[in-house]
Parts: C-alpha cells; structure tokens; sequence
C-alpha cells in the first residue's frame, strides 16, 4: 500500500544535470522502499561553489570541499534532511557530525573515451581534455606522447568543449553518461586499462549523525556491497592521505568466499604526475578493514619512489 508522509523529507543536491538525476534516483529509491507517494520527498537544489568555478583545477581552489560545503551546512542547519552525493567527489575525511548513511548499487565504473575508438588509436600528440590528475597520468603512463590540457565543467560543457576543437578527445565516467541517458557516447576502457578512481559510479546519501529516525529510513537502500567496497577505497585514500593533486586509482570488488562471508579484492595504483612510475597493488581484505587497507597504502609508499611518495605527503 502506497502511503503519504505527513510533510517531506528535505533531499539536497547539487544542482547540475547529473547532481539532479541521482537525486531523483535516490528519491525514487526511497518512495519505493517505504511505500511512499513522490511528493513524500522534496528535491531541494543548491550551485556547489565547484560548479561555479571552471577556468581553474578543482585541485587550486580548495579541493573536493567545493563540491560538499553548501550542503554540509544546509544539513547542519536543518536547510535538508539528508543530501546525495556522487561518492567520488566526497572528501575522504568527512565531519563526525555527518554519517554517510546509504550508498545505491554501483554503477559502470568505467571511463569512456570519447574522440577516439581507443588510446591506441588516439593520433601522436593528441590533445587529452581532463582537470583529473589520475586520468592524466593513466594516459601519459600508455601514451607517454599524449598532451594534457585542462578541461573542467559538468558533462554538457565537457563534450562541447570537445566539439569546438579545444581537445582532440577527453575522458568522462560511464556512470554519469548512463545516467544522462547517453548511452552510446564513447568507447568504455577496461579497468585492466585504466583503474577508475575511487567510489567512481557510486550514489551516496549523507545525513547528520545525530538523526537516529533519518539514518533508518536511508539504510532501507542502502546496497551492502556497494557500501563495503566503495569504504574500502576511501579507506586506502585516508591511509595514503591522497588529495586532489594525487593521482591514485582504487578499485574494490567482493570476492566469494567458501563456506565463509565473502571479503573484498582491493587493487590500487600511485602514479607519478607524467605517469612514468607507476606502482600497483591488489590485495585480499575483509569487509569494514580500515587497517588492513590503511597497510596497503603503506605498502604502496614503501615500493615508491621518494618523488613520488612526496605527491601523498610521504
């Protein structure tokens, strides 16, 4: 039976095309777990000082805080309820005050290309648009020819950047393609290829930490597995303290036990800027092991090379 809550909940967001489109993934989400009708949640838009900002890397102008502090402080001041966030663009030290609460099912953590069938194909000296520092280095590291040039902006001022000539290809996350319904734009690359970052392709919902009545009503949708790996990565950017000038890639997947709860696979690469060192790690742990992933990342410090350990503060 379909209810109707007696006043809605307060959703925050982002308030770029994609931002919205989760939103309302979230807000469906929610009205389905609990029988609610869809006026039970209000999607309530805000302009991340991220969006505002786009002549300059994310990584000079305060970071991924750009992209949190407006609704950081809606939900402390009881503005929102509760606020959806792209996992990726969530910084890895968040305030106690806040809880991560509910993460969706993960979706296509790929990257796409998108002005070439491949990074082979891609003609000597290409033009490569990112601002991502780990992009950047991935393709400098397979195609040490390639030229970096800045691109910033959400997925409609990335692609047309691309159309008007300022780069001869550029790379976006599947995940928010799909979610704009552009199913066909670009050629996905293999995480063999390419590693993606962190929580790329993950939905996750925040909500103040002292909101007992709210953080039961998110766990309803909240995908276990999601949940364990996309920590698990976070966990090893806190032990690596990796900021937005470091380019490091993480990804973890379950892997099925025998006759026991599954644990996780964690693989990770730390790159050089120019990508001309690379090391990589893939490691076995368990669910909710911040040590175990914190001791990874020291394990990828300690096979580094001393410049490189200084781009994490090592």
């Amino acid at each position: 039976m379909t209810e109707k809550r007696s006043a809605p909940l307060r959703l925050g967001t982002r308030a770029s095309p994609l931002a919205m489109a989760q939103a309302h993934m979230v807000a469906d989400s929610l009205c389905l777990a609990h029988g609610w009708t869809r006026d039970a949640i209000e999607i309530c838009p805000v302009t991340a000082s991220g969006d505002k900002i786009l002549d300059r890397p994310l990584a000079d102008i305060g970071g991924k805080a750009l992209w949190t502090k407006e609704l950081d402080i809606d939900i402390m001041n009881g503005n929102i309820d509760f606020a959806v966030h792209s996992m990726k663009d969530v910084e890895t030290i968040r305030p106690d005050a806040l809880t991560i609460a509910a993460m969706l099912p993960r979706a296509d953590v790929r990257d796409r290309l998108i002005g070439a069938e491949s990074i082979i194909a891609l003609p000597h000296g290409a033009r490569i648009g990112t601002s991502s520092p780990r992009r950047a280095a991935q393709m400098r590291h397979i195609r040490p020819d390639l030229n970096i040039v800045m691109f910033r902006g959400n997925v409609d001022t990335r692609l047309r950047k691309l159309a008007e000539g300022e780069a001869d290809a550029t790379l976006l996350a599947a995940a928010g393609l799909v979610r704009l319904g552009r199913f066909d734009v670009g050629t996905p690359i293999a995480v063999e290829e390419m590693l993606p970052a962190a929580s790329q392709g993950a939905i996750g919902i925040e909500a103040r930490s002292d909101r007992q009545d709210i953080l039961d009503l998110l766990s309803a949708i909240n995908d276990r597995d999601t949940f364990d790996c996309v920590m698990a990565e976070r966990y090893l950017l806190a032990g690596l303290n990796a900021g937005c000038h470091s380019p490091v890639a993480a990804y973890a997947t379950v892997r099925e036990g025998e006759g026991r709860e599954e644990g996780l696979l964690l693989r990770a690469e730390i790159m050089s800027e120019d990508g001309s060192e690379r090391v990589a790690l893939g490691v076995g742990i368990q669910r909710g092991d911040a040590d175990g992933c914190h001791l990874m990342a020291q394990q990828l410090l300690a096979a580094a090379s001393m410049e490189l350990r200084a781009l994490f503060g090592a």
